[in-house]
């Protein structure tokens, strides 16, 4: 490898991606292609940077298998920042086998790292778990613990467990101060803020007040009866009944919650359930029926009973019952979740991490570019949506994941 070659590779591995191009940028060699597009993706144009780390993975004999992975774990890394979702990790797999194989530990660790951070923005945390386990990142260099300190915190947050998410990132905060890389640094910090700002909301006895993420795990672990508007579950200490395919019911549950220790009018449930203004006696039946159907769902945990007005909620152990609300109040609010992570996403990526059709969120997104909250650039297969990072709470309660039930 020739002295400039040397420079740049140098370079990108500090950050400075500028410094690279100067040294290879009129180059047309397998390694100046692979490190020119390392810097165009360093530089945020990721169309250019997948075309030259496909002319070096091509460019790279048959016999150079190793500098062939790398460009395949490169261009890996490329097409999650630009949020293509759909790619397939068996081509990601066997590259990262084959720098196993031949000794590459760093770079070879940063493949199973990228796979980590698809499964966690898809939701898989248990999956995410288990192949982040595999990894030692003891002999790895200071940027590649920071990076999978980072990791270990994000799967941490998204289970609430906050004082290991906080132990991690502190990890990671020293790690990338080793390592001298901006980025990264700011990379941490804009992690740390996650456990910093409101990430929920708590309404019980007719007031309202903000949670972080803390407060939520220490809510959950409380002896109070939670009635989640995040996950749409209804949970006490002991045990928990998912209410996610019963949105009728979880309505129910919710305006029962939100009224405790009062009861709920009957107009006022047959509104939140069935989106009607006015009764009639088909409304009352069908309310009757369905708290008939919430009562038993329940059972274990709270009674619903009937009063002269309406319907109230009764915990059995719990003290009381809250409602935990989700910090945005929106029918597409999961869709700016992702969105607000500042990168730039197809629908049909929106669509996998979500688990919905591609059409479902086509919608959404039209809802929101009308409503001025979203923006798209590009037509067709190109087209990217984009929208500013909301302000003021964090979006980890909002993300496609499931919070835990034990």
């Amino acid at each position: 490898m020739d002295s400039l070659i040397t420079a740049a590779a140098r370079a990108l591995a500090v950050g400075d991606p500028l410094g690279a191009l100067k040294r290879v940028a009129l180059r047309d060699d397998a390694s100046a292609l692979a490190l020119r597009g390392i810097a165009m993706a360093q530089l945020g144009d990721l169309a250019r940077a997948k075309t030259l780390l496909r002319r070096a993975a091509r460019a790279f004999g048959p016999r150079e298998v190793v500098s062939r992975a790398r460009c395949v774990v490169a261009e890996a890394e490329v097409a999650f920042a630009a949020r293509e979702l759909g790619w397939s990790t068996k081509a990601l797999d066997a590259a990262r086998a084959t720098l196993d194989a031949h000794g590459d530990r760093v770079n070879a660790a940063h493949a199973r790292h990228l796979a980590v951070r698809r499964l966690l923005l898809l939701g898989r945390l248990d999956d995410a778990e288990r192949a982040l386990a595999d990894v030692d990142p003891l002999p790895l260099p200071p940027a590649s613990r920071a990076s999978h300190d980072l990791l270990v915190a994000g799967i941490a947050m998204r289970r609430l467990r906050t004082s290991d998410a906080r132990a991690a990132l502190a990890r990671a905060e020293r790690a990338a101060r080793d390592a001298r890389i901006p980025a990264l640094s700011a990379e941490v910090e804009s992690a740390r803020l996650v456990l910093d700002t409101p990430a929920a909301r708590l309404v019980a006895g007719g007031e309202e007040r903000q949670l972080r993420l803390e407060d939520v795990e220490a809510l959950l672990a409380s002896p109070a009866l939670v009635v989640d508007a995040c996950r749409y579950v209804v949970r006490d200490e002991r045990e928990s009944v998912s209410l996610a395919r019963r949105p009728v019911l979880f309505a129910l549950a919710r305006a029962l919650g939100e009224a405790w220790p009062h009861d709920a009018p009957r107009d006022v449930l047959i509104a939140r359930a069935f989106g009607s203004r006015f009764t009639d006696e088909s409304h009352r039946a069908r309310l009757r029926v369905e708290v008939a159907r919430l009562r038993t769902a329940v059972r274990s945990m709270a009674d619903v009973r009937a009063t002269r007005r309406g319907f109230a909620l009764t915990p059995r152990r719990a003290r009381e019952v809250v409602v935990l609300a989700r910090p945005v109040e929106h029918e597409h609010a999961t869709v700016l979740a992702l969105l607000a992570d500042g990168e730039s996403w197809s629908s049909s990526a929106l669509g996998l991490a979500l688990g919905t059709s591609q059409r479902s969120v086509q919608r959404a997104l039209d809802a929101l570019a009308a409503a001025g909250r979203a923006q798209s650039f590009g037509r067709g297969r190109a087209r990217r949506w984009i929208t500013p990072p909301l302000p003021g709470f964090t979006t980890t309660l909002l993300l496609p994941a499931p919070l835990p039930t034990d």
